[in-house]
């Protein structure tokens, strides 16, 4: 069911993964540019002699040009950008899954790192850091006034080399110093559990081990709870920036037995890819109903789409984010990499969710907490500046409020999905009929 496309990346910006293809080369071709362009070129070089010699304080040089390169790129679209040596490196350590790291997940509250929780069988779980800590300073350098990305940054490294966090914990009459050994942290990219009678697995992001993940889960899921009780699965794909594109594939491939999955088409008009299913379908025909919000984005549109259009699943929750552009990764050797916007991608139906999004089939809202409320929390593409004006795209433009309870019994579209899947409440969307399928002629 796995296959190999020529591959691959999973870039985070402004909430919406980049779902790219990463060329191998930096060999390019183009059209000769003509000479009102050099001569616009011989005016940025004299502006850049100017500043270099005439302004105020010494700039840095390397400054100037990386900013000269980001501002055109950042013209095009918000998702074309240019990665410096050090983000290249960080973007595939994001797409492999895992790094040399302490085993947390953590957050921001109060200018301190706070701990949501440790992973299991990790470095920080065996040195006893718990959910709620408070890490006040790394290597007794002070967090405060650091960002989470530095912070993050500061506790990834080698493996086998030290660092020590000073950590506030609720009802510890003083801070506690530990030592932690930086091990290989691998990051799991499903969650999983079984629901009495239906499994429930949720897709974090798309890296290279999402699929691996999704078939340990679901067989998992399948020892623990006999065939003829498993009502059927819930995939949560909420708050999933989206990632790999080849990844995304493969989910879908796993839950449908023929046909188209995606498609992307580029600048030409013959420069068209198209992704298909093979036959089998892990689940065997199980019922499965996807949740998205506006959190949900590229990737995991991409998924959502194609199950919507073959109704192989029912989707639920709220307009996903509408990211529909895919990005190419050209590398340019110890420079970094350039992330190029190239194409677009379209369901299986020949629609574009670019600025859109993906409409569910029923709609359900997640009421926000009272601490929340009045928050800005909707995310979508069509709010982003300078985004690709989408084909489908109108008045509404994409994406929602992108908010998922951390407890399930405050969770209103899990709790909905349950419901349809142990027949409790009827919906005309569930279950979907295969033979009603939207595909492109």
């Amino acid at each position: 069911m796995k296959r190999n496309l020529s591959l691959l990346f999973a870039g985070a910006l402004v909430g919406a993964s980049a779902v790219s293809l990463l060329h191998g080369t930096s060999g390019f071709s183009a059209n000769a540019a003509g000479s009102d362009t050099y001569r616009q070129l011989a005016i940025f070089g004299d502006i850049f002699e100017r500043v270099r010699s005439q302004y105020v304080t010494p700039p840095d040089d390397k400054k100037l040009v990386e900013s000269a390169i980001n501002g055109m790129l950042t013209s095009l679209d918000p998702h074309s950008s240019y990665l410096d040596p050090e983000a290249a490196k960080d973007m595939r350590v994001q797409t492999k899954g895992e790094f040399g790291g302490l085993g947390i997940e953590v957050t921001m509250d109060n200018e301190l790192v706070k701990v949501v929780a440790p992973i299991d069988d990790t470095p920080a779980s065996r040195a006893g850091v718990l959910a709620g800590d408070l890490i006040s300073a790394i290597d007794g350098e002070e967090v405060r006034g650091m960002s989470l990305n530095d912070a993050v940054d500061k506790m990834r490294g080698p493996v086998n080399t030290p660092i020590e966090l000073t950590i506030l914990r609720e009802g510890a009459d003083k801070p506690i110093e530990l030592t932690i050994v930086r091990d290989i942290i691998k990051v799991k990219a499903v969650k999983f559990r079984v629901e009495e009678d239906v499994g429930y697995l949720k897709i974090t992001s798309f890296t290279e081990k999402t699929f691996d993940d999704l078939m340990s889960a679901i067989d998992t899921i399948s020892k623990e709870v006999p065939d003829d009780e498993l009502k059927g699965y819930v995939l949560d794909l909420r708050l999933n920036p989206g990632g790999l594109l080849d990844q995304a594939v493969s989910v879908s491939d796993a839950f449908l037995d023929r046909g188209e999955i995606v498609s992307t088409r580029g600048r030409e008009a013959n420069d068209i890819a198209r992704f298909d299913s093979r036959p089998g379908d892990v689940l065997n025909g199980k019922p499965v109903i996807v949740l998205i919000n506006g959190g949900s984005a590229s990737a995991s549109e991409i998924v959502a789409g194609a199950l919507q259009d073959h109704r192989r699943a029912t989707v639920l929750g709220t307009q996903s984010f509408g990211k529909g552009s895919v990005q190419t990764i050209i590398p340019l050797g110890e420079n970094g990499a350039l992330r190029l916007t190239t194409a677009l991608y379209y369901t299986p139906s020949g629609e574009s969710i670019q600025g859109k999004g993906i409409t569910p089939d029923i709609k359900v809202d997640q009421p926000l907490p009272e601490e929340l409320q009045g928050r800005d929390l909707r995310r979508g593409e069509s709010d982003l500046r300078g985004h690709i004006k989408g084909e489908e795209e109108n008045e509404e433009g994409s994406g929602s409020i992108a908010y998922v309870p951390p407890d399930a019994k405050d969770d209103v579209q899990l709790n909905a999905a349950l419901e349809l899947l142990r027949g409790e409440k009827t919906d005309p969307a569930f279950p979907p009929n295969p033979d009603k399928a939207v595909m492109n002629q």
